[in-house]
């Protein structure tokens, strides 16, 4: 399977880049083609602007948005690793899907008023850290405010369905042995993928 990995952290030494890593050598170890979008390392230009808006509705399209459009069709699955800031991605990844997931490429409305998704990706995993407690996420039912908007809001509305979400709480302060777990369960997800 092609599969597109989308990064969004701007510390190349972060954990969520050592999960890019794993992610990226299991894809391949199981016989998976890979990409990596590193979406801070690309300088992509997450702000969807007035000339932007326009192009989109005309089909005039900005060339990195074309882009990260060939990408897209290319893959068959699609890998999203970013960390949660207040209660979602960061602003550079919601930018992406802003200026890439266009009308009549990743959905389009239908006569009722209704949307349809256009997307064709066989599946996608989502990997998120996080600094918080999982357990208060839990209580708040804050993990439904970081869960729904992609999975559902985003690439089940465009066409994808079966969508993986894994959150990896308390990063900053687990320990070492902690971490290798957390690194060996996104090995197995990758697996599985």
């Amino acid at each position: 399977m092609n599969v597109l990995i989308v990064f969004a952290h701007p510390n190349p030494h972060s954990f969520n880049q050592a999960i890019l890593e794993v992610v990226d050598t299991t894809l391949r170890e199981h016989g998976h083609a890979t990409r990596i979008h590193d979406l801070y390392q690309m300088q992509f230009r997450a702000v969807m602007d007035s000339d932007d808006l326009a192009r989109n509705w005309c089909g005039d399209l900005p060339e990195d948005t074309l882009q990260e459009q060939i990408a897209l069709r290319w893959a068959q699955g699609l890998v999203f690793i970013y960390p949660i800031w207040w209660f979602g991605p960061p602003a550079i990844l919601k930018g992406w899907i802003d200026r890439v997931f266009t009308r009549k490429f990743a959905f389009e409305f239908t006569a009722t008023g209704g949307m349809r998704g256009l997307l064709t990706q066989e599946r996608a995993l989502i990997i998120n850290t996080l600094g918080g407690d999982e357990a208060l996420y839990q209580r708040e039912r804050w993990h439904e405010l970081l869960v729904r908007p992609m999975t559902d809001g985003i690439l089940g509305a465009c066409g994808v369905r079966n969508v993986i979400h894994r959150a990896f709480y308390e990063v900053p302060t687990v320990t070492h042995i902690e971490r290798q777990a957390m690194l060996d369960e996104v090995r197995e997800l990758a697996t599985a993928f």
